[in-house]
């Protein structure tokens, strides 16, 4: 088929209406997942080889599930559940899954910098008969999630890339809004153009800025780590 500017420029103001959608849904979607992924990793901290197990279990099957399918259980199996299903709306469906998707990867970076803080912190929370409220907060959180935001800011740039997705069950994002106007015009080579080019647009510049704290947060680390290791040359 021959491309056709007019049909493009014309799907610009439909296509783009769903953009508060897409971003809303992503900051949404990140927001569960941070804060679920603490919850992952504080269950698995639990010192309950049962518990330990469960939860190990359950987070390995939702991250071996694709989220296409923990969005259509959701969705449309979920209330058909007896006694305990109920039926959510398009957006909290897509909340559920893709932030309870990628919670399962975000406890895994949050694992990785709680173990990367010094031993010797843990030992002066509790010299100091810090509480564990206090001790997370004013030492343990500080030392481990600052490592760790570049990371996040990949995990970030994903799920926006997994949000479109949300429009297999009826979320009015940029996908869903431009299926309908190709549906509309029996065309979809101009209106799923224009989404590939928003999408390259809002993620690629996103990247590089990731990069460059990665970039940033490496050399701070990289100095603060010298600094320690000529205090300690100075001390011996």
């Amino acid at each position: 088929m021959n491309w056709k500017s007019d049909l493009f420029y014309e799907a610009i103001p439909v296509v783009t209406k769903g953009l508060y959608m897409l971003i809303g849904l992503t900051f949404t979607c990140f927001l569960f997942a941070l804060l679920f992924g603490f919850v992952w990793v504080f269950l698995k901290r639990i010192p309950f080889k049962p518990l330990n197990w469960v939860v190990t279990w359950v987070m390995e099957f939702i991250r071996s599930t694709p989220p296409l399918v923990q969005l259509f259980f959701i969705f449309y199996a979920w209330p058909m559940v007896p006694h305990v299903g109920m039926t959510l709306s398009p957006f909290t469906s897509a909340v559920l899954g893709l932030g309870l998707h990628f919670s399962t990867y975000i406890a895994e970076v949050y694992r990785t910098g709680i173990e990367n803080v010094d031993k010797g912190q843990w030992e002066a929370a509790k010299a100091l008969n810090f509480t564990t409220w206090k001790k997370w907060k004013k030492i343990i959180l500080p030392q481990a999630i600052p490592p760790t935001i570049p990371m996040l800011g990949n995990y970030l740039i994903i799920l926006f890339k997994e949000v479109p997705l949300a429009a297999t069950i009826g979320v009015s994002e940029i996908l869903h809004l431009a299926n309908g106007f190709g549906a509309q015009h029996f065309r979809y080579l101009e209106s799923l153009t224009l989404v590939a080019l928003i999408f390259l647009i809002l993620s690629y510049p996103s990247a590089l800025l990731v990069n460059a704290l990665e970039k940033k947060l490496n050399r701070r680390f990289d100095k603060n780590a010298a600094i320690k290791r000529t205090k300690a040359q100075v001390s011996a």
